[in-house]
């Protein structure tokens, strides 16, 4: 009991020089880079693509969302016509949510897609101070017009060699 008694005071004036040693020394701020050089396998925002004559590549087949492991995305398939053609197939995702809250990053839904309708880019800021606007939707997934995801930095799919690091 005296022996904490004495100890206290020790304890407390080696953690006050700490402070004051930290006190009068130059701050080391690190400055967010302007761009930061990101691996060539990052996973980052995903992105639906179309074909070169403007028809989405994506035909509701839910596969990405089998495979999610977090449940993070939800397909609603609905029937092309002749008059509203939406895909080469006959049928197209009506519907098409990625939940970003939920997802875990891992591209497995980039794998399991057979037409290579989703992508994942380079981009990496995708915070925001809506939970709502974390729930994106199709219109917001879908590029603007075929190809321009290489303008904008370039997206990155695997295959499963490339998964395993064989072929590289």
């Amino acid at each position: 009991m005296l022996s904490d008694i004495i100890g206290v005071p020790f304890a407390l004036a080696k953690g006050l020089a700490t402070t004051l040693k930290h006190f009068f020394m130059k701050p080391m701020t690190v400055q967010y880079p302007e761009r930061p050089s990101i691996p060539t396998v990052w996973r980052g925002r995903h992105v639906l693509t179309r074909h070169r004559n403007g028809l989405e590549k994506c035909v509701g087949c839910s596969l990405c969302a089998a495979v999610c492991p977090s449940r993070a995305i939800y397909v609603e398939a609905g029937m092309n016509t002749d008059e509203h053609r939406v895909s080469p197939g006959e049928r197209y995702a009506s519907v098409y949510e990625i939940n970003w809250i939920r997802c875990v990053w891992c591209g497995f839904c980039v794998e399991a897609c057979p037409t290579e309708a989703l992508m994942m880019t380079m981009d990496y800021e995708l915070a925001d101070y809506n939970r709502q606007d974390l729930v994106v939707r199709k219109e917001d997934l879908l590029e603007k017009e075929p190809d321009s995801w290489k303008r904008e930095g370039g997206l990155r799919s695997w295959t499963p060699k490339e998964r395993l690091g064989i072929g590289r």
